[in-house]
């Protein structure tokens, strides 16, 4: 009698062991499934070689976009403190009570924008032939305004390219996002799992393009402001230029043909 409750209780075990080890199987297997999926690199550079060929595309062109960003503030630094000093120095020359004669050929052969000032000033009056009155004034002003706007053309381009990355790039990171999140769904659903270990690769990839995206954005943005305040600074050195040329242009012509002369060109 011992022995037979020996024995039952010997089957009763490994009974009970065999239903542990099925029960076993399938979470082991979900594992080994889990461990398969999870790529073994999770630093931004291992996400990007595991992401999806559209978010490759995505976060290529995103990465591109932040590099015009940087190209284009680096080009339009130089290029606006250059013109600021141009413009700042000529100023001052003019300020100087120079006449526009001499100013005019200090300024010959530049193509700042107050050197363009002062020779579009200058070529006016030499094309009027010395005579002086009422049209030479408003011809001259027209040639000044011209000139201010060819500036401000000039000195603002490349600039709208950094509004259009500061608008777009989020939207574009966004668009990564969603593509990579609905690929993970669609491999969760080939996996048959829900476990976060599937999930979370996938999503951490998707993700990864609309970071991306703010870190094309948020500099453009800043930058674009940025120009934006210093170009306007910059205009406002050109019209103060063109004042001035005016007002030298006013004084010469009065040196030149007298009082009442000057009075009827005003």
């Amino acid at each position: 009698m011992p022995g037979a409750l020996y024995h039952v209780r010997v089957r009763r075990l490994t009974c009970a062991a065999a239903a542990f080890a099925i029960a076993a199987l399938p979470g082991a297997a979900l594992a080994a499934v889990d461990n398969a999926l999870l790529p073994r690199d999770l630093s931004p550079w291992g996400m990007f070689m595991g992401a999806d060929i559209v978010v490759k595309a995505v976060m290529i062109g995103l990465a591109f976009a932040s590099l015009v960003t940087w190209t284009v503030w680096l080009a339009k630094t130089v290029e606006i403190g250059r013109q600021m000093r141009f413009a700042k120095k000529r100023l001052r020359a003019l300020e100087n009570d120079i006449t526009l004669t001499q100013a005019e050929r200090e300024t010959d052969g530049a193509t700042d924008a107050v050197a363009q000032i002062v020779q579009s000033a200058a070529r006016e009056t030499e094309l009027s032939g010395g005579i002086v009155d009422d049209g030479l004034k408003e011809r001259v002003g027209l040639r000044l305004q011209r000139v201010e706007a060819a500036m401000s053309r000039k000195i603002a381009r490349g600039t709208g390219v950094l509004a259009t990355i500061g608008a777009t790039a989020p939207f574009v990171g966004l668009f990564g996002t969603v593509w990579g999140i609905m690929n993970s769904f669609i491999g969760i659903s080939a996996a048959q799992t829900t476990n976060l270990a599937v999930v979370a690769p996938g999503i951490a990839e998707a993700l990864l393009a609309t970071a991306i995206g703010l870190i094309a954005a948020i500099p453009a943005v800043i930058i674009y402001n940025h120009f934006t305040r210093v170009t306007r600074g910059y205009l406002d050195l050109v019209g103060r230029a063109s004042g001035v040329a005016g007002r030298q242009l006013s004084r010469d012509l009065d040196r030149s043909f007298g009082g009442p002369v000057a009075r009827a060109a005003e």
